[in-house]
């Protein structure tokens, strides 16, 4: 995002719309956004309603590189590299019909950044470099999966590493017997990481109805919240015979 300065009266009223701080001002009435902190979002465009028409996208947004900040950052933007909208999957949102998890499996999602504080690629990378030294590989329509240069290795693509986006979810599925050990190497990335991320897992119940991941929650002292999101579908899951 840009600001028209020949258009810009310094009313400030973009300012707490920026969910990434990114927009300053330099006295006494000049307001500019800082590039390297802008996300690419649209949020102060959308939403400000700039009174002089200032702000503006430019069509540079578009291109790489900074056409991952817009693609991550902008949940209205479809990204360009992968043809996938939004920061994941929609096989997160339809477990149940597409039978992404199956019995006997755990999925795991990893939503790095958050309004405010964003993440850097290089962060996100760290991540998925340490998932893959455990064997662990992206969901295949994951927009990060096409971003990846070595996918055996976790490495990004260069030109990406520079970047920084509001948030970008890892996912992937995993045996349900490695819940212990993934958990307790994503506590270790926590303090590795310069960015905050909050943690998905998807189960499937028993056929008693109990959930069978609780007790090695439990076990390692992860507190879960007792609601969660059921999705039930409009179908039923295809089934391996």
């Amino acid at each position: 995002m840009l600001i028209r300065e020949e258009l810009c009266t310094g009313c400030r009223r973009c300012i707490p719309y920026c969910p990434v701080g990114a927009i300053l001002v330099e006295e006494p009435r000049r307001v500019y956004i800082d590039q390297d902190l802008c996300a690419e979002c649209g949020t102060c465009l959308r939403m400000a309603g700039c009174p002089t028409d200032a702000l503006f996208e430019p069509s540079e947004v578009y291109e790489k590189p900074r056409s991952v900040r817009k693609f991550f950052s902008d949940a209205m933007a479809t990204h360009k590299e992968t043809l996938l909208p939004g920061r994941g999957t929609e096989e997160v949102k339809t477990n149940d019909v597409t039978a992404r998890v199956k019995r006997g499996q755990i999925g795991i999602a990893i939503e790095m950044g958050r309004p405010v504080l964003g993440a850097k690629m290089t962060d996100v990378e760290k991540v998925i470099m340490r998932l893959a030294e455990l064997g662990i590989r992206l969901e295949g329509n994951n927009p990060l999966s096409h971003l990846l240069a070595d996918p055996e290795k976790g490495t990004l693509q260069d030109w990406v590493k520079n970047e920084r986006v509001i948030s970008a979810i890892v996912e992937f599925a995993a045996p349900a017997e490695r819940l212990e050990e993934l958990l307790g190497a994503i506590r270790e990335l926590a303090a590795e990481v310069d960015t905050v991320f909050s943690l998905d897992l998807i189960t499937r119940f028993d056929d008693d109805g109990s959930i069978p991941v609780l007790p090695v929650l439990d076990r390692m002292g992860i507190h879960y919240r007792p609601n969660s999101k059921i999705n039930l579908g409009l179908g039923r899951p295809l089934r391996e015979e």
